[in-house]
């Protein structure tokens, strides 16, 4: 067996998340003391306690995701989880998956990605940008349509998930342009999110260069596992390649779909979901219903992985 573990990113959270893992595990417990003091405030609090609203500020979601997604990390790592033989983080989740790699560590990732989403809801005012998920489009289409869409403006593909969902972001007056063409062409679906800032794509120059700077005094250090980057699908293990990797993955696309491919074409076989939520489980389904997918998230949730990949 091949074992790639991927971790979420936004759109992952919910009220309460991790909260049954810390309580029945001493080392989830553990890296929230150590991202409450990174931070120097309640990220355990906020992951267990907050609202829907609250978490879904950027500012939020991404450092309570990373927390998590660690604290799942090393709960499965100490309960004999087979080492993975690559990693992968969608988005935000390429952090987490850098401190499963031990190029980062957990206090700089998590103090790292609380400014990425500080950054990330300054650069565009409220309203001024939107994402809308496509279903049912073929990607030259939705490519096509954003080009058409844009009229001067920002409309461009933000996440390439899978065969069957594109999500699109830019203008708010654009993607929704973007998004009337792409129904009138037959699209099954187009959904507008609930997002606090428009990912991915231009309108994220701004916090791409606060970013990068905070990032030249961040240690980085060479990969322990290989990690498949979001803005190359290539292949990583270089300190310098990963810090690059993550400062231009602000404005450009998210290149899941053909990541997943690759590692798959590779011979991985077997993928674990580490992190809340089961977004990238169900994206999987749309992506190879070949290999096994297991996510975990809670102390339910990592039995039943355990029990699937043998582990005793």
């Amino acid at each position: 067996m091949a074992l790639a573990y991927i971790f979420p990113g936004q759109g992952s959270q919910y009220p309460g998340m991790g909260k049954d893992l810390a309580e029945n595990f001493a080392t989830a417990k553990r890296v929230f003391e150590e991202a409450d003091d990174a931070l120097h405030f309640s990220i355990s609090r906020l992951c267990f306690e907050s609202s829907v609203e609250e978490l879904q500020l950027t500012e939020n979601t991404q450092p309570a995701i990373l927390a998590i997604s660690v604290a799942v990390l090393d709960t499965i790592e100490s309960e004999g989880f087979p080492k993975p033989n690559y990693v992968a983080g969608h988005s935000l989740g390429e952090y987490s998956a850098l401190v499963a790699a031990k190029s980062l560590s957990l206090s700089d990732a998590i103090q790292t990605v609380r400014a990425r989403g500080r950054y990330m809801q300054e650069a565009v005012p409220p309203g001024v940008g939107a994402m809308a998920a496509i279903m049912g489009a073929e990607l030259k289409d939705i490519e096509a349509a954003c080009s058409e869409a844009q009229q001067g403006q920002v409309c461009a593909p933000a996440n390439i998930n899978s065969l069957n969902q594109v999500v699109i972001a830019g203008n708010t007056e654009a993607v929704d342009r973007a998004g009337e063409l792409l129904k009138n062409a037959g699209a099954k679906r187009v959904v507008k999110l609930n997002v606090s800032a428009p990912f991915h794509c231009a309108l994220m120059l701004p916090a791409q260069e606060r970013l990068a700077f905070d990032l030249e005094s961040v240690s980085f250090h060479d990969l322990s596992v290989p990690l498949v980057t979001n803005v190359d699908v290539a292949v990583n293990n270089a300190a310098g390649k990963a810090r690059d990797s993550v400062v231009r993955q602000v404005s450009a696309p998210v290149r899941w779909l053909e990541s997943m491919q690759f590692l798959i074409q590779d011979g991985v076989d077997a993928f674990v979901e580490v992190g809340p939520g089961k977004v990238l489980s169900g994206l999987m389904r749309q992506i190879s219903r070949e290999v096994k997918c297991f996510n975990v998230e809670d102390t339910a949730s990592l039995k039943a992985a355990s029990a699937s990949l043998g582990v005793t």
